[in-house]
């Protein structure tokens, strides 16, 4: 009866320890769990940032003044005849 009771508490314990430990245990998934609301973030993130790229594509393809403001931002491009002048930030 002493063996009985020994084999079903180690049996026991070993059941609860893969319960806690164990490769798909609670603290495993926890961990996973914060790892998935992580990128989760990040594909947010980064979903929004197609959607304002989208929208940038749109815009240059339809309107060329968008087109040309874009080029004057970026690459400091002028039409002809006309004169480039910079104007330095003095902080």
């Amino acid at each position: 009866m002493r063996i009985l009771v020994v084999l079903l508490a180690l049996v026991f314990l070993g059941t609860q320890y893969l319960l806690w430990f164990g490769q798909s245990g609670h603290f495993t998934q926890a961990r996973l769990q914060q790892q998935l609301e992580r990128q989760e973030r990040q594909v947010e993130v980064i979903r929004e940032r197609n959607q304002i790229l989208a929208a940038e594509v749109i815009a240059l393809k339809n309107d060329e003044s968008t087109l040309e403001a874009r080029a004057r931002e970026d690459l400091g491009m002028v039409k002809k005849g006309e004169v480039f002048y910079l104007v330095p930030n003095v902080e």
